[in-house]
C-alpha cells in the first residue's frame, strides 16, 4: 500500500510540473501526519532527482507541547540527513498587532519564515515552498468557501500549485497519509487544537465530512477533489481571458492607485467576465481581496449598469464612482508628495511668476518659460505647432498675477475670435469630465479668465498672433488628465 501511495504522489507532483532538477525545496514540516507524511515522500524523491531539500518548523508558541514537537521534527530530519531550520513566532501577538485571525497570522508568519530561510541559502537554484494540505483539506476549504458565498476561484479551493508554493500530497485522503506512515512504521505529533470545535473548518471536519461520507457518497471527498481540479482549470482560463478583456476597457485612472473602466466596453463583453475584470481591478489597487465579496463585486456591476452618477464605498479605503460612461476605483491616501520647484502653493493655488517650475502632487510638473515673440513666429513660420501638453500663450494680454490654481465659481474661457465665452463649469460638463475628477484638476487662470484646461483647450483670449512681443511657454510632464481625444487649439 506504502508503495503505491508513494507512486501515486509522484505522479501527481509530474503531472504539475511542482519539481524539477536542481529546485530546492523548502518544505514546512509541523510534526503532524499529514507533514511527516510529506516529508518522508520528498526525501525518497530526492534520492531519485537531483533536487535539495530542507526543512522549515515554525514554533507558534502557543501550544505547550510545540517544544516537543520542534525536538521530534529535528530528531527525524537527523535520521534523514535533510538539514533543520527552527524559527519561532508569537502568533497571538501579531495577530491582535495586525487586527487579524490567529488563522491567518499563523500562515502569514509561516510564509515570512520560508522567505526567511530561503534568503540565506546559497546558490542559485530555484526555490520551491512545499506545504501538506491533502485532498480532506481541499474539500473542508472547499465547503467553507460555498457556504460563506464563493466564485469559480473559491470553489475550486486549493490548488496543486501556486507561484513557487507546491502541494504534494494534495492527491492524498487522510486515510491514505496514516496508511504510508505506518506503512513506514513513521511516528507523527498530534496537535490538539484539530480536535477542538472552535475553528468553522474543524466543524467541518468533525461533523459534516464525515456525514457526508457515512450517509451520502463514500468518495465525496474524491469527488470533490475531482470537481476542484475542472474549476481550477476553468477558472485559469477565465483569468486568461479577463485579463486579456481588461486591457481592453481599463486604464489608469486620474489619481494615484486609480483605475478607470469603460462601461461600455466591459458590459459589451459577457456577463461572466464582468466580475472577473473588476475583481483584476481590485487587485491592482490592494495587495489581497480577503475581504472583497461576491456582493461588492455584484453592486459594482449594478452602478455600472444604472443610469447617472453613483458612487460605492468598498473595502480597504476603495471608493467606486461612476459617471458618464466611466467606473473610476481610487484607494484614498494621504498625499505623499510635496509641492517641490521654484513656487509655493498658497491657499489659493501657486502663484507662477516665469521662469518657473512647479510640481503639483498627483497632477504633474509645469514649466514656464518666456520666449522672444517674433523669433518664436519666423522659427514657426507663424503657425503654433500643435501639442497636447505643451502651450503658447500671448504673455501681454495676462492682466493680474498667473495662477495655477483648481477651478473657481464665475471661472470662464473664451471660446473663438469673436470673445463668446463659455463658463469652465459648462465645459467641462459637455466635454463629460467626472465631477469627481473637476474638482481636483488644476487650471492656469487670470483671474476668473482661465488661459488653459490642461489636456483639453486653451481660451481664444491669449491666441499669440504676429503682434505678441512676449510668449509664455507652458508644459506639462507627467499629467493624468483623462477625456481627450486629441490636442484642441481653438
Amino acid at each position: 500500500m506504502a508503495e503505491n501511495i508513494y507512486k501515486k504522489v509522484i505522479n501527481f507532483i509530474d503531472r504539475y510540473h511542482m519539481i524539477q532538477d536542481g529546485d530546492l525545496i523548502a518544505a514546512g514540516v509541523s510534526g503532524g501526519a499529514d507533514s511527516v507524511c510529506m516529508l518522508h515522500i520528498l526525501w525518497r524523491l530526492s534520492k531519485d532527482r537531483p533536487i535539495r531539500l530542507l526543512v522549515v518548523h515554525v514554533d507558534h508558541g502557543v501550544r505547550r507541547e510545540s517544544a516537543k514537537d520542534a525536538a521530534y521534527v529535528e530528531r527525524l530530519c537527523g535520521r534523514l540527513g535533510v538539514p533543520f531550520c527552527l524559527r519561532k513566532a508569537d502568533m497571538n501577538g501579531y495577530a491582535s498587532d495586525h487586527k487579524l485571525s490567529k488563522e491567518e497570522a499563523g500562515r502569514i508568519l509561516r510564509y515570512k519564515a520560508f522567505e526567511e530561510v530561503l534568503g540565506q541559502q546559497e546558490g542559485e537554484s530555484a526555490c520551491k515552498i512545499a506545504v501538506a494540505h491533502n485532498a480532506n483539506d481541499r474539500a473542508e476549504t472547499m465547503l467553507f468557501h460555498l457556504f460563506r458565498g464563493s466564485g469559480i476561484r473559491g470553489a475550486a479551493s486549493i490548488r496543486p500549485v501556486r507561484d513557487s508554493v507546491i502541494r504534494p500530497i494534495l492527491c492524498l485522503e487522510r486515510a491514505e497519509i496514516e496508511g504510508y506512515l505506518a506503512g513506514q512504521h513513521l511516528e507523527y505529533c498530534h496537535d490538539s487544537t484539530n480536535e477542538e470545535d472552535g475553528y468553522s473548518r474543524n466543524k467541518i471536519r468533525h461533523h459534516i465530512l464525515p456525514y457526508v461520507e457515512e450517509e451520502i457518497c463514500r468518495d465525496a471527498v474524491s469527488h470533490m477533489g475531482a470537481l476542484a481540479d475542472i474549476l481550477s482549470e476553468t477558472g485559469a482560463y477565465m483569468d486568461k481571458q479577463a485579463r486579456r478583456i481588461y486591457a481592453g476597457c481599463v486604464q489608469e485612472g486620474p489619481w494615484p492607485e486609480s483605475v478607470c473602466v469603460s462601461c461600455r466596453k466591459l458590459l459589451s463583453e459577457d456577463a461572466v467576465f464582468h466580475k472577473e475584470v473588476l475583481l483584476l481591478c481590485m487587485e491592482r489597487l490592494i495587495p489581497h481581496r480577503k475581504d472583497i465579496t461576491g456582493q461588492h463585486m455584484a453592486d459594482l456591476v449594478k452602478i455600472m449598469q444604472s443610469p447617472g452618477s453613483k458612487t460605492l464605498s468598498l473595502p480597504y479605503g476603495i471608493t467606486a464612482y461612476k459617471e458618464y460612461d466611466r467606473l473610476y476605483l481610487s484607494r484614498s491616501a494621504e498625499d505623499s508628495a510635496d509641492a517641490a520647484g521654484a513656487e509655493e502653493e498658497t491657499a489659493d493655488g501657486y502663484e507662477v511668476r516665469p521662469p518657473a517650475q512647479i510640481c503639483v502632487p498627483q497632477e504633474g510638473e509645469f514649466l514656464f518659460t518666456l520666449l522672444d515673440g517674433p523669433a518664436f513666429l519666423q522659427e514657426n513660420r507663424q503657425n503654433i505647432p500643435e501639442n497636447r501638453y505643451t502651450k503658447w500663450f500671448d504673455y501681454d494680454k495676462i492682466t493680474t498675477a498667473l495662477m495655477l490654481r483648481t477651478r473657481k465659481q464665475g471661472d470662464y474661457l473664451v471660446i473663438d475670435g469673436a470673445m463668446h465665452t463659455k463658463s469652465v463649469k459648462q465645459y467641462m460638463i459637455n466635454e463629460k469630465i467626472p465631477r469627481v475628477q473637476r474638482d481636483r484638476m488644476y487650471l492656469l487662470a487670470d483671474g476668473s479668465h482661465v488661459l488653459w484646461i490642461p489636456g483639453y483647450r486653451i481660451s481664444q483670449g491669449y491666441k499669440v498672433d504676429e503682434s505678441t512681443k512676449r510668449i509664455l511657454q507652458v508644459q506639462l510632464r507627467g499629467g493624468r488628465y483623462v477625456g481627450t481625444s486629441g490636442s484642441i487649439v481653438e
